[in-house]
């Protein structure tokens, strides 16, 4: 049924297939327990990253709507941003972010590295903001200041993660769900990062009609469960109610939270650890702020035994240039 309803919204195909299902050889037998990988870090657009999938329908939306200048917000080193950048400059439109440093760092790295120069190169243009606590009404204010000047501006939420912008994931788990057929394999759980929760609730709730058996887990990146629950739950009911499907029967929200500390955008040593074992052992590139940390909660589950038997798959949301934000963690 998702499926049929799905094919109605219009969408930019910049995606040019689907991303690769791979197993993750040496790491398996290092860990003693089948690991595989859903490589969305390797979309491509602006070195990848799983906002290409949610871009593409916003982004037609604002074609549609005949909008000149894509607006957004986010961390300074977000990777939202980025690729809302790089969808602008690809399509020939402006970009306007507002950007918060949620860490409060000086370090020009942070301020001037990773994703932020990218921006520059993008020709997006930025206003630092305090913070981001009421970021509907800061996005609205700057979409009506542009206004004013005779731009007509289309305003992307931050993560893209609206119920338009999730129809991005619920196309992503149906696309998995074939991929996952097709090894013929039995997959104890699906990870990957909550955050913005459009990416987390778009795939729980396809996989939920399609895969019914197979849970899909949260690393939440920056709250509680009992504060991120609702924002998962609220949006798969609302991308539901655009596809005109009702939630299906099997869709649950599962989060595991003890991971994201001390706060988003600051990694823990959890998360260091699995960015060092990742590309030690595979060459796989991992980021400090969202698929480290969910990493770190994946093999601390294998550790204790928080999964059935059978392979485990790990989605990768991309964000490996905000490694280069966080040099000195490195060093």
């Amino acid at each position: 049924m998702i499926k049929q309803q799905l094919d109605r919204f219009h969408r930019l195909d910049l995606l040019g297939g689907a991303t690769a299902l791979e197993k993750l050889e040496r790491l398996s037998i290092w860990l003693g327990r089948d690991v595989y990988v859903k490589r969305d870090d390797t979309t491509p657009l602006a070195m990848g990253g799983n906002k290409l999938r949610k871009l593409e329908y916003l982004a037609a939306d604002a074609l549609a709507r005949d909008a000149d200048t894509l607006i957004t917000a986010g961390a300074i080193q977000s990777n939202h941003v980025r690729q809302t950048a790089a969808i602008a400059a690809k399509l020939g439109l402006g970009c306007v972010a507002l950007l918060e440093n949620p860490i409060g760092t000086d370090d020009s790295n942070y301020l001037g590295n990773g994703n932020r120069l990218l921006l520059d190169l993008f020709d997006a243009k930025v206003e630092l903001v305090e913070n981001l606590d009421n970021a509907d009404e800061q996005l609205q204010a700057l979409a009506e200041r542009l206004r004013r000047s005779g731009k007509q501006p289309y305003l992307v939420p931050i993560g893209g993660s609206n119920a338009l912008g999730a129809l991005g994931y619920v196309r992503a788990g149906l696309e998995l769900a074939e991929q996952i057929n097709n090894t013929g394999l039995d997959f104890a759980a699906v990870v990957l990062a909550s955050g913005s929760a459009g990416t987390h609730s778009g795939l729980a709730l396809a996989l939920s009609e399609v895969l019914p058996q197979l849970p899909v887990i949260g690393v939440t990146v920056s709250r509680t469960e009992q504060a991120q629950r609702p924002k998962v739950q609220g949006l798969a009911e609302r991308t539901a109610e655009l596809l005109g499907v009702p939630l299906p029967e099997h869709f649950k929200v599962q989060l595991w939270d003890e991971y994201f500390a001390p706060r988003y955008g600051e990694p823990n040593a959890g998360t260091l650890a699995a960015l060092k074992l990742l590309a030690s052992q595979e060459g796989l590139l991992l980021d400090p702020v969202y698929t480290g940390k969910a990493m770190a909660g994946l093999l601390d589950g294998i550790g204790r035994q928080r999964f059935d038997d059978g392979p485990i798959l790990f989605l990768h949301t991309g964000g490996a240039p905000a490694l280069f934000a966080y040099a000195g963690l490195f060093a």
